[in-house]
């Protein structure tokens, strides 16, 4: 399954099954987590027995069941850019979750921070969770019926995007379209992308409560796009040819 088919093929899942997390799956993702933490500078952990954080209705409101295993987003908090790098590097274990045929879903606020086991230094933040497990093949009714609560407003592809008047290429728009499936907070789509003269940027009207989602837009995008990088930050650029820099999300 390449990058642009687990794109398509994500959703997100909140019913999960009792099945644990095979060996080599665990094995599969820890090493991607290793990986991610050395180049991004995050502190991210695969919790193997975190259900604590999902019991009870207080915390969850009920939208979750079966939760056992998550990927704690987590990092320091002088990194200007830590929200930002979870949604970038932490979509990028979701598409990874997705090729191995698990479910996950970003999780923000519904869980009980107290009660995660992740081994945090003084000077690090919990951002968020990302539950993944095994699933059932079909969703349930409840599950069905958040998605299309959801997914209700889902913004047309034009109003992602400010091309002022120009006709951007092909690759342009197969990028906006990866964008439009990328998960947000509340399905509320903050992104808003800008085509100008050959160059494109993306950025967020709020950067400090919106930048996990810009993350996960940009990486969205580069993978429609067929590749590239992106500079950090709301108004980041896209280079399309190559390698940002050392500054590169």
């Amino acid at each position: 399954m390449t990058d642009l088919e687990a794109v398509e093929r994500r959703i997100s899942r909140r019913s999960y099954l009792e099945t644990p997390l095979e060996p080599f799956t665990s094995g599969a993702l820890l090493t991607l987590v290793g990986e991610y933490n050395r180049r991004a500078g995050l502190r991210v952990e695969l919790v193997r027995e975190g259900a604590e954080a999902f019991r009870g209705f207080r915390r969850s409101y009920g939208m979750f069941s079966g939760v056992n295993s998550y990927f704690a987003m987590a990092g320091r908090r002088a990194d200007l850019c830590l929200r930002e790098k979870v949604g970038y590097w932490g979509e990028k274990l979701v598409l990874e979750a997705t090729r191995l045929g698990l479910g996950t879903c970003w999780v923000g606020g519904t869980f009980d921070r107290a009660a995660c086991p992740c081994r945090l230094l003084p000077d690090e933040e919990l951002v968020c969770v990302i539950t993944v497990g095994h699933v059932s093949a079909e969703l349930g009714g409840k599950e069905r019926f958040i998605y299309r609560m959801v997914h209700r407003s889902t913004k047309p592809l034009e109003a992602l995007y400010d091309a002022g008047g120009e006709t951007p290429p092909d690759w342009f728009a197969a990028g906006m379209r990866a964008v439009r499936r990328a998960p947000s907070a509340l399905n509320r789509q903050p992104v808003r992308f800008v085509w100008r003269d050959g160059a494109v940027s993306a950025s967020v009207p709020d950067y400090a409560s919106q930048a996990v989602d810009l993350g996960i837009a940009k990486l969205h995008f580069e993978i429609g796009a067929g590749g590239g990088s992106w500079k950090p930050g709301s108004g980041g650029a896209y280079l399309r040819g190559g390698e940002a820099g050392t500054d590169a999300l």
